[in-house]
């Protein structure tokens, strides 16, 4: 009997529920159509994009653990986006908080650089071949202009207001020129730490949603001139530097317009020249979960629609139409270290499938809106030291990986070529941005050729609602064939195939799992193949069919073909 054999013996037998059959023992029938011959245009690898808002993580014995499943996703090409890198403090991580004590001033206010901490954290990544997308901010103590009595760090943790996360690292800087020069040291060093041509890789960006109150505590003119200064010390050190942002919140409002019209036609505060470089623009898009009658429904149409609003941004600015795009946080919802009833969905197969056909919608709409579409962070890391699956976004627990992060390992297996698809059940973009997935589910399908020939075909079976739900049964239609394909393989994520948090639910959720235990949840949360049989057809057809489960993704690698 095979591991997940037992394993969905054991979760029968504990009473964990997962999506069933329909009641007449029928399943929904799928027809998906693959035209291997007929290319649709470049799928970009847009989801190798990491970040958190702990920086200190990754220097941790699980963060340093995820760091290599992340950077074995795609070697050399996997990038990570990290708030608080400038941030005052010892280097002590919490709840949406981390700090590397870069700058302070001597006692005749000359500024005084410490990289120690910052270097660890950068060092962690290249350990991987993870690049930066490196966020400048937030605000040394010593720069920052806050008033007398607010306190440089905030004591957030879960269930606190989030408003009150604005304190003293949030305000622009008493000085702009000692800010600038900031930036100008910081690249130099890293240029001759990394390498000109490793740093040359990066993102260089400037804070993170300064449209809202709780992260800035300035004006947007003060925004604009801080971003001037910083983005002038980066090119001052490395005039190649990959320079952007802003990394707004949403679409960004007027704040977005005000940003755009400054960097392409007003006054730069720091060279005095007409605008600012700008080699790639970025804002986020997030969705909504709420509960509806007891159970948590996805907001995947207002993430869609957000994004689409960004989009519009972009292209509003003919000058700017054209630059890459990075959503720099593209979430189900908008707090990786909130917890709670509307986020119930973390550890398991909603946020896996929400995965699949949020990022499959995200790819459609910037091809149809013909978006330079060049990275999709997703805000989702690990938290260090919290219980076994708390319910924070992110991608492990305890080392441990959860279902989400075996679709970007399905991902991984795509290729860059995109091929002409369709299925039966897939929901039509715009019905998704303006409804969500609310009546019958979204069986949705994309296919691609990679870099060796082979055919790789994604499949996802997802409903907004976290209810059980029949099984889909897809027969998939091959044509355009180079030859007969010599094997099919099928990785799956679901709720009896890589899955970590079944399976620990089946242990009776134990909160300090012994040796055995853990070693059982490190193999339950791996993927492994499966060979599927290939009905070969006439010349340059073939079809095979698999079976899916609700909340189910799965990649069907053709050899061959």
């Amino acid at each position: 009997m095979t591991i997940w054999k037992t394993i969905a013996t054991t979760l029968a037998l504990a009473g964990v529920s997962f999506p069933a059959l329909a009641q007449d023992g029928t399943s929904r029938q799928v027809s998906v159509t693959i035209d291997a011959s007929r290319s649709i245009g470049a799928l970009p690898p847009t989801w190798r994009f990491f970040g958190a808002d702990e920086p200190n993580y990754a220097t941790m014995k699980d963060g340093r653990k995820l760091l290599v499943e992340l950077g074995a996703l795609k070697s050399g090409d996997v990038y990570f986006r990290a708030h608080n890198l400038l941030t005052s403090g010892d280097g002590t991580p919490s709840f949406k908080w981390g700090s590397t004590n870069v700058y302070t001033d001597d006692k005749a206010g000359k500024p005084v650089y410490d990289w120690t901490i910052v270097d660890g954290i950068i060092d962690s990544y290249r350990a991987q071949g993870i690049h930066p997308y490196l966020q400048i901010g937030f605000m040394p103590e010593a720069l920052s202009s806050a008033p007398a009595g607010v306190p440089y760090r905030h004591a957030w943790k879960p269930g606190v207001d989030y408003g009150k996360i604005a304190t003293g690292w949030s305000y622009p800087p008493k000085d702009y020129a000692k800010w600038g020069e900031l930036a100008y040291q910081w690249t130099r060093h890293n240029v001759e730490r990394y390498g000109r041509a490793e740093v040359e890789r990066w993102f260089f960006e400037v804070w993170n949603e300064p449209n809202l109150d709780f992260y800035w505590r300035g004006t947007p003119e003060d925004f604009y001139k801080m971003h001037d200064y910083a983005i002038a010390g980066v090119r001052r050190a490395l005039p190649t530097a990959r320079v952007g942002g802003p990394d707004v919140a949403g679409a960004g409002g007027t704040f977005m317009d005000g940003f755009l019209k400054h960097v392409t036609t007003g006054k730069n505060y720091a060279t005095g020249q007409i605008g600012t470089p700008t080699d790639f623009l970025s804002f986020h898009a997030k969705g909504k979960p709420s509960i509806v009658d007891g159970h948590v429904r996805m907001g995947i149409a207002t993430h869609l629609m957000a994004a689409d609003g960004g989009f519009t941004k972009v292209l509003s600015i003919p000058a700017l139409a054209a630059k890459p795009v990075v959503i720099g946080e593209s979430d189900p919802e908008g707090c990786a270290a909130c917890p709670g009833p509307e986020n119930a969905y973390r550890n398991g197969t909603m946020y896996s499938s929400y995965t699949a056909a949020s990022f499959a919608r995200i790819w459609e709409l910037a091809a149809k809106r013909k978006v330079n579409l060049a990275g999709i962070v997703s805000w989702s890391f690990e938290f260090e030291g919290q219980p076994w699956f708390a319910g924070y976004r992110q991608l492990a627990t305890n080392g441990v990986d959860l279902p989400v992060l075996n679709v970007f390992r399905l991902f991984a297996k795509l290729g860059e070529t995109r091929l002409a698809s369709t299925s039966s059940a897939q929901i039509p973009l715009e019905s998704v941005m303006e409804d969500g997935v609310r009546g019958t589910p979204d069986v949705g399908t994309l296919a691609t050729r990679t870099a060796d020939g082979r055919l790789a075909v994604l499949v996802w079976h997802y409903h907004d609602d976290d209810l059980a739900g029949p099984d889909a049964q897809i027969h998939i239609a091959l044509n355009g064939l180079r030859s007969a394909p010599v094997k099919a393989t099928v990785w799956r994520v679901d709720p009896t195939h890589a899955n970590a948090f079944a399976a620990w639910r089946a242990m009776g959720s134990p909160q300090s799992p012994d040796t055995g235990q853990y070693a059982a949840l490190e193999a339950a949360s791996r993927m492994h193949p499966e060979t599927v049989s290939i009905a070969r057809g006439k010349a340059g057809t073939a079809t095979l069919d698999m079976r899916l489960a609700r909340q189910g993704v799965a990649l069907v690698l053709l050899d061959g073909a």
